[in-house]
Order: structure tokens, then C-alpha cells, then sequence
């Protein structure tokens, strides 16, 4: 488990980072989603970064563990919500680290939902300690989780149906 709670962490962090230093493409995304204008834009995506940063470091320090994973459970439920509501469009929802607009389909929302759904499970499992090897099993599991990002966001791959 404590590999599924640094991936969190992990992944956590890389929006916030990802967030500052796009600011002004995931703003406007950030509005588009949430349906604001752009300085609502700016401040939720200052907000959602903050909450990020917050989560990911709650994750990691023991006695907040449960917190932080119910915080991290919210947030990505929101994001889940976010892009149900405007699934079928074609915008580019800051959800990868390329600018690319590309259709919003259930897989990204289900990406988020799912997300939300591991968070919720680390706030009621057991805290098992850290090992020495969940470090690279969390860095393995945000390499996987890129590359599938990557993957989803292919325009019109052969395995997908027409």
C-alpha cells in the first residue's frame, strides 16, 4: 500500500508543479471546465494546485495519511465531475502535459473517477509502513499512469472504435 500512497503523492505533486508552470493554458482550461471567466479560471487553478500540494504532502506524513488521501478523493472527484459535464466536446482539458484540445470521452472521466476511487480505498485501508521498494514501484506506477495518459489522448488510434 505504501507504494499506491506515494504514486498518489507523486502524482499529486507533478499537477501542482504541472499547474505552475503552464498557469496560462491550464487557466483557461481550468475556466472552460468549471465555466467561469478567466480570472475565476486563474483562481480555481490556484486553488486546485494548493490543494494538491497539501494532499500530497498530508499523504506523506503518517498521521495525516487518511486526510490527505480523502482530500486527494474530493479533488479528483471533482475533476471527474468537471469533464462529465462537458463530455462529447473537444477542448484541451489541462489533463496532459502537451497543449492538445482532443474530445473529452468517458475514459478521462473515468481516469479521474478512478483515481478518486484509490484515494477513498487509502483512506480506509491499513497503513502498512514504507518499504524499501515502494519508492520505485510509485515511480513505476507514474510512468505507466503517463504513458497511458499519452496513449488516450491519440486522435484516432486503430483500436479504437470509429
Amino acid at each position: 500500500m505504501a507504494a499506491l500512497v506515494l504514486f498518489c503523492a507523486l502524482l499529486l505533486a507533478a499537477s501542482a508543479l504541472h499547474k505552475a508552470a503552464a498557469h496560462g493554458r491550464l487557466a483557461s482550461a481550468t475556466a472552460k471546465l468549471a465555466g467561469t471567466g478567466a480570472l475565476g479560471g486563474q483562481l480555481l487553478l490556484i486553488v486546485a494546485g494548493t490543494v494538491e500540494i497539501v494532499a500530497a504532502l498530508c499523504l506523506v506524513i503518517p498521521p495525516l495519511r487518511i486526510a490527505g488521501a480523502l482530500i486527494a478523493a474530493a479533488l479528483w472527484a471533482g475533476y471527474a465531475l468537471a469533464l462529465a459535464r462537458h463530455r462529447g466536446e473537444t477542448l484541451d482539458c489541462g489533463c496532459d502535459l502537451a497543449a492538445r484540445a482532443k474530445p473529452v470521452t468517458w475514459a478521462l472521466v473515468l481516469r479521474s473517477a478512478g483515481l478518486a476511487l484509490l484515494a477513498g480505498g487509502l483512506a480506509v485501508l491499513p497503513d502498512t509502513g514504507l518499504t524499501l521498494d515502494a519508492p520505485f514501484a510509485a515511480a513505476g506506477l507514474l510512468a505507466l499512469y503517463i504513458g497511458a495518459s499519452e496513449i488516450l489522448a491519440i486522435p484516432a488510434p486503430q483500436w479504437k472504435a470509429a
